[in-house]
């Protein structure tokens, strides 16, 4: 049974390397990891970036899994969990089971956080990803580092982080801004859903309060798990506690 893990902005498949470990520990087999264009690998010609491609993305790579294999669980983190809430609601029937992070952002009183209301702003965005791209890869890695990233995926990402890459983000943020995810949570509400699991990681500043998050999953009649302390890289951190969730929501 494939399990299809998909990660966000800006980052790189690195991110999913201790959790695949520990979920490899517990006899999980079937990973596939799938890098988002832009986001580690390339953009097909005419990309636009917006949140539509990447949900069309999304169900044109889960089409051609299940076509193989059947219906998937599906784990998103950030953006990833972004493309899987868009797929969720245009293919339900390709999802066996759904795992994510940020569930808040579909809560109606979620706000971008700043650095995003920053790249959805026309000149200062592009200012603000030529700052990012131009940085010295040093302080980059320990950037990253500083805010929860292991070493090994901090490296990843900013090797990663292009003029392909800082397109991409603009592109898919100034098409999210808000009330587009607020509506986006609206119409999933009222849509039947496979099991879900959202993960609340409750010292995440990029995805609203645990609370929103909490309040989300029940409008979308899913469980909740909530990694305290933890923060936007949980999967790193607490990549042990999220493979036991993983498990055990898997075996439903």
């Amino acid at each position: 049974m494939p399990k299809v893990f998909v990660h966000g902005n800006p980052e790189t498949d690195a991110i999913w390397s201790e959790l695949v470990g520990e979920l490899a520990d517990r006899g999980a087999d079937g990973i596939v990891l799938l890098s988002p264009p832009g986001f580690g690998a390339p953009v097909p010609d005419g990309w636009g970036a917006t949140r539509f491609e990447y949900r069309d993305w999304l169900v044109r790579e889960l089409e051609a899994i299940v076509e193989s294999s059947g219906p998937v669980d599906v784990v998103g983190h950030d953006w990833g969990a972004g493309h899987v809430f868009g797929a969720l609601l245009a293919r339900p029937d390709l999802f066996r089971t759904w795992s994510t992070d940020c569930a808040g952002l579909l809560h109606p009183d979620y706000v971008w956080h700043d650095m995003a209301l920053a790249w959805q702003m026309p000149e200062i965005g592009e200012q603000v990803v030529e700052a990012m791209r131009s940085a010295d890869p040093e302080d980059n890695v320990a950037g990253l580092v500083a805010l929860g990233m292991s070493q090994h995926a901090a490296e990843a990402t900013t090797e990663a982080m292009d003029a392909v890459m800082a397109d991409c983000i603009l592109g898919l943020y100034r098409s999210a801004s808000q009330p587009t995810m607020s509506k986006l949570g609206d119409d999933l509400v009222r849509t039947a859903l496979p099991p879900g699991l959202v993960l609340v990681p409750t010292a995440d500043p990029y995805a609203g309060t645990p609370e929103m998050a909490i309040q989300t999953a029940e409008g979308l009649a899913a469980g909740t798990l909530q990694l305290d302390g933890l923060g936007h890289w949980w999967m790193m951190a607490g990549a042990d506690l999220a493979a036991d969730a993983l498990v055990s929501h898997w075996s439903r």
